[in-house]
């Protein structure tokens, strides 16, 4: 480090730089020389000027740990003034997802299955479709995993009902303002590249773990990004011309949104609502590590105590449901997208 001890001396910082000394622990990097009984390194080297490289040379520089002890400090300073605000705000969320796992769990399998099964036959309208959602309901119960399996599609219901209904309106302010737009690209940059363990640091310092909003937020964080993205992207490719004759109409910008541009947007919004249900599922497994029930806790189980066999089913059976949960976006998609047609060829 003599290169940059000299460096200080020529800017005359040497007494800024001997107040420090003795103020802050030494770096793991000399922790380790020192136990390996290592002197300092002689001669000539040059690493980079990163903070513990430069503390080294000047003991009042602080150190990457000081750094993200600040982090930490700064977070845990408005820790108290965040959960009082968004606590009240997000008490539904824990009281929904509650009521979703207490109806799923507790309806009697024989009046469920069959619901679910006729609300697939409803949104699709394919026999494949219905007698795959029916057998898969079948393989659960038959391997005694019906009921975390439900308890999945539970929070995956809730997640994905919620996402679109925060998701879409975000959508059409963004189509509607370029500065709306320039806003939110950069947060759902964020939101799309976050690690999914990163989700989950922040709120377990902000909720308990007990609590299903805990959970429930970071699925719908992780999850809302689609439907954002693709309801902006499908009202921006709506023909001119289209807007063109309405505006000739006379229609207000209200009508037009909703007569016009939604509909003609369609296909799109449900492209993002198929992909924030797989997000969603995605994130159940991530999601058990803070008591999230259903599959995830069966997979978990597996990694931690080391059964194979469990891990597998487990994850073999997240696997369905997103296939089922897939196949009945896609077609439900592509029967409103052939429903379209028909009415625009009248």
């Amino acid at each position: 480090m003599a290169l940059y001890d000299r460096m200080f001396e020529l800017l005359g910082l040497g007494d800024w730089c001997a107040r420090g000394a003795g103020s802050a622990p030494m770096s793991m990097a000399a922790l380790m020389a020192q136990a390996r009984g290592q002197a300092a390194e002689g001669g000539f080297s040059l690493p980079f000027p990163s903070l513990d490289t430069l503390h080294e040379a000047c003991a009042a520089i602080p150190q990457t740990r000081d750094m993200t002890k600040g982090v930490e400090n700064g977070f845990l300073a408005i820790k108290d003034s965040l959960k009082f605000f968004l606590d009240p705000i997000t008490q539904p969320l824990s009281w929904i997802l509650e009521g979703a796992l207490y109806v799923f769990t507790t309806t009697p399998w024989w009046i469920l299955i069959p619901l679910l099964v006729w609300a697939s036959w409803v949104a699709t309208r394919r026999r494949g479709i219905t007698i795959l959602v029916a057998a898969v309901f079948v393989f659960f119960g038959f391997i005694d995993h019906l009921d975390v399996a439900l308890q999945t599609l539970s929070i995956i219901f809730v997640c994905t009902t919620l996402s679109v209904l925060f998701g879409v309106p975000i959508g059409v302010l963004m189509s509607r303002s370029d500065r709306a737009q320039q806003v939110m690209l950069p947060i759902l940059d964020m939101l799309q590249t976050l690690p999914s363990f990163v989700y989950l640091i922040p709120l377990i310092f902000l909720f308990s773990v007990t609590e299903p909003k805990l959970y429930g937020i970071a699925i719908i964080l992780y999850a809302i990004v689609p439907i954002i993205r693709l309801t902006d992207l499908g009202i921006r490719l709506v023909d001119r011309d289209v807007i063109e004759a309405a505006d000739a109409f006379g229609m207000t910008d209200r009508q037009k949104l909703i007569g016009v541009q939604l509909p003609l947007a369609l296909p799109n919004i449900m492209a993002g609502v198929n992909q924030t249900i797989m997000m969603s599922l995605a994130m159940v497994v991530i999601a058990s590590l803070v008591s999230a029930p259903g599959l995830g806790v069966l997979v978990l189980r597996g990694i931690r105590n080391l059964e194979l066999g469990v891990g597998l089913v487990a994850g073999f059976g997240i696997v369905l449901l997103a296939v089922v949960l897939d196949r009945c976006s896609k077609a439900a998609m592509q029967r409103i997208d052939a429903t379209q047609k028909s009415r625009q060829a009248q």
